[in-house]
């Protein structure tokens, strides 16, 4: 009888010692906050901001046509060139004119943000595309539909939302969006879906759960990437 009430004893201590340890300050638990999971993203990163957008279903494509977003490339910042020039200007390398200064003819893509290969440019032949990286029916499904002529035009040559890029991979994106589409390069993707939050941040253009949901993964392996 003595051995068995020893045993009992024994058997209470341990039990006792599991449930102070496993309450204790430093365990790691959801309630103590040990480990990463949970932790908020901080301010100002575009992880914090795929928070601020709204979430809503899509919409039908019903009625997009490119020319509800204006006449393609078109001079926005009065600076004599077309958005299409601006974009070739700022993204190429060793740019070469037609007319000396606004007209690009030949450069090189020499970083491809889809695919981290070098591509050239050349006028009439060209291998690069200038890519909407929030795409136009994309943002039409999601808000624009309703928006005014004016700043659909403003959306569709705003250089926030253009990227110089090979062709080919971007005619195999289309009108993805994060749920659907990533570059192929994995070292772009942080930079990428931050400047899609950026965009659909700025024009307040909706993500469906899913977009949002693929945006938090990719933004997670990068929780301090900032907005562009």
């Amino acid at each position: 009888m003595l051995t068995y009430r020893r045993t009992l004893a024994a058997s209470a201590l341990a039990v006792a010692a599991l449930v102070t340890t496993a309450c204790s300050p430093g365990a790691d638990t959801p309630e103590s906050g040990g480990g990463s999971a949970g932790k908020p993203a901080a301010r100002g990163t575009a992880l914090a901001a795929v928070d601020t957008l709204t979430v809503k279903g899509r919409a039908p494509k019903t009625g997009y046509e490119r020319e509800k977003f204006g006449r393609a490339w078109v001079d926005v910042d009065g600076n004599g060139c077309g958005t299409r020039d601006d974009i070739l200007k700022r993204d190429l390398a060793g740019v070469r004119f037609t007319d000396g200064h606004c007209k690009v003819a030949s450069g090189t893509l020499t970083d491809d943000p889809y695919t981290g290969t070098t591509v050239s440019y050349v006028r009439g032949r060209s291998k690069v595309d200038i890519d909407h990286v929030v795409a136009l029916s994309d943002a039409w499904q999601k808000g624009a539909q309703k928006w005014d002529g004016e700043t659909r035009r403003r959306f569709a040559n705003d250089p926030l939302n253009l990227l110089a890029v090979d062709a080919a991979t971007n005619r195999r994106k289309s009108d993805g969006d994060a749920a659907t589409w990533l570059p192929p390069n994995r070292a772009y993707r942080c930079t990428y879906v931050a400047r899609q939050v950026a965009v659909k941040k700025k024009y307040g253009v909706w993500v469906t759960g899913g977009e949002r949901d693929a945006m938090k993964k990719v933004l997670a392996g990068c929780p301090q990437q900032k907005l562009p």
